[in-house]
């Protein structure tokens, strides 16, 4: 009886804790463009956001950019009120990918130059750099291929990594070490919101990899979402996305994914949390 009641006050006294947990400035908000969401629309300044990291502009050969010789989507993006938005003032241009992350990944050669040819028509922003949609992971063997076929794109440019064998930061730092070019940045998916592990076990890979990669080549996306009953996801609720933040507190943070994840009334809440810093 007694173990019992300790438990049930340290749970207490945890979920107390996190209601004084202050949220650090946010940097950015991911936008995956596809068929139903071409039109971005949020309030994140009020987080601090003020850069969007476009997922792609060109995905299965489908250009949601003008001026490229690619069949375009059926409905464009409005680029210009995009622009204007104060939470996109500047943008990480997303080049060409695939939704199918295996076929993306026998289909290199072509994205590579499919994607040198979109960065030539950019959308009308305030380009900040581009971001090669290939997402990075210790299952995929030949990785190190990326480190010649990148010399073929503009710079700044970004890739994303995630860990989905658990092999452990260093392991995956001396990966990209080996192979990696070192003018390219990397995006880390903190795998939170699927649960693959916890914001302090995250934090200790991005930690691992400022050490490898250097800090302005590292920055954090931080998944918004949550598994949903049923299946799919949905946003992750304030008592679940305020501690995460938290960790990252002093690092470039970009949330995923800002149309979907990221509602008004999520941005009150972690808005208000900002306010008690």
């Amino acid at each position: 009886m007694r173990r019992a009641i300790l438990g049930l006050m340290a749970a207490a006294a945890m979920l107390g804790g996190c209601a004084n947990v202050t949220v650090p400035p946010i940097e950015g908000v991911v936008w995956q463009i596809d068929n139903e969401h071409t039109e971005p629309k949020g309030d994140w300044e009020r987080l601090g956001v003020r850069r969007l990291l476009v997922q792609w502009t060109v995905v299965d050969n489908l250009a949601f950019t003008p001026g490229t010789d690619i069949p375009p989507a059926a409905k464009m993006p409005d680029w210009q009120r995009i622009a204007r938005e104060p939470w996109a003032q500047e943008v990480i241009v997303g080049l060409a990918g695939r939704f199918d992350e295996h076929g993306a990944r026998t289909d290199l050669d072509n994205l590579v130059a499919l994607s040198a040819r979109v960065a030539r028509t950019p959308p009308p922003v305030k380009v900040a750099g581009y971001y090669f949609p290939i997402e990075i992971d210790p299952t995929w063997m030949e990785a190190f291929r990326l480190k010649t076929l990148l010399t073929q794109l503009p710079r700044p440019l970004w890739i994303s990594v995630y860990d989905s064998a658990n092999v452990g930061p260093e392991e995956l730092a001396q990966s990209l070490v080996e192979w990696l070019p070192p003018d390219v940045g990397v995006f880390f998916q903190d795998g939170v919101g699927v649960y693959a592990r916890t914001p302090f076990v995250a934090k200790h890979y991005i930690d691992v990899l400022v050490r490898r990669l250097g800090r302005e080549r590292v920055r954090v996306i931080a998944e918004a979402f949550r598994p949903q009953v049923g299946g799919g996801f949905r946003p992750a609720t304030l008592e679940e996305l305020r501690p995460q933040l938290a960790r990252y507190e002093g690092l470039p943070i970009y949330l995923f994914e800002g149309p979907r994840y990221v509602p008004p009334a999520l941005v009150q809440g972690l808005s208000s949390a900002q306010g008690q810093r």
